[in-house]
């Protein structure tokens, strides 16, 4: 069996801001602070990351983990609510790959993603992409890629017949996060540069299979036989 793991940020989707909308709301509406997200780099981070550098920034200490569950609290519906009130986009070739993926017996999907859990699947239900999915490893299970992969590594085994094992694991993403962690997780790894990395800059960290999109699903579809 092969497990795929996708990213979600910049990889699968782009929620056109929602996540950062409803971040700053939550700042603003417990610490008055507005637009918190913007003096920070979110992309391939983790939720505790960016929590963490949020904090550093604005207060110069960490958070606490009753602090980050009152900010969570608030985070969760106010996601909902700016998804529901701005368009999703679905990244190219997505909805033909995890489709065609999906079909087949030799193939488990999940997600390795820097979001909460909760806030994963809000964005999937986003873009309609929630029902090729029933597991994954999240930034609410470690604020480090490399644990939240092999989280979802570890899930997968609960989808699959009891003798069933996994003998290769592919991590696509659109960051060196999602490569230099897959890789470490002991993945394959799969860089995309639909997000704010070029493909020259992905191409430093020394993926195992890159491209522009995956638009071209029959070339896609080669690393996985």
């Amino acid at each position: 069996m092969k497990l795929l793991l996708c990213d979600i940020d910049g990889t699968l989707l782009l929620t056109n801001g929602a996540g950062t909308r409803a971040a700053n709301r939550a700042f603003e509406n417990i610490y008055g602070i507005s637009e918190a997200m913007t003096k920070i780099d979110a992309a391939g981070k983790t939720d505790p990351i960016i929590l963490q550098e949020i904090f550093m920034n604005e207060f110069n200490r960490d958070y606490s983990p009753e602090e980050a569950q009152e900010l969570y609290k608030l985070y969760i519906p106010f996601l909902e609510e700016e998804t529901n009130n701005s368009e999703t986009t679905v990244m190219p070739g997505i909805p033909n790959l995890l489709q065609s993926l999906s079909s087949r017996e030799d193939m488990v999907l999940g997600v390795a993603t820097g979001n909460i859990e909760q806030g994963a699947w809000i964005k999937l239900r986003s873009a309609g992409l929630d029902t090729h999915f029933k597991f994954g490893g999240f930034g609410s299970d470690s604020h480090s890629r490399e644990h939240l992969i092999l989280k979802a590594k570890e899930r997968a085994k609960d989808h699959l017949d009891y003798n069933t094992d996994i003998k290769k694991t592919f991590v696509i993403g659109d960051t060196p996060f999602d490569i230099n962690h897959g890789r470490a997780a002991g993945a394959v790894t799969v860089g995309v540069a639909t997000g704010s990395y070029s493909k020259r800059e992905l191409e430093e960290h020394g993926p195992d299979h890159l491209f522009n999109d995956l638009n071209n699903l029959e070339m896609v579809l080669e690393i996985f036989e």
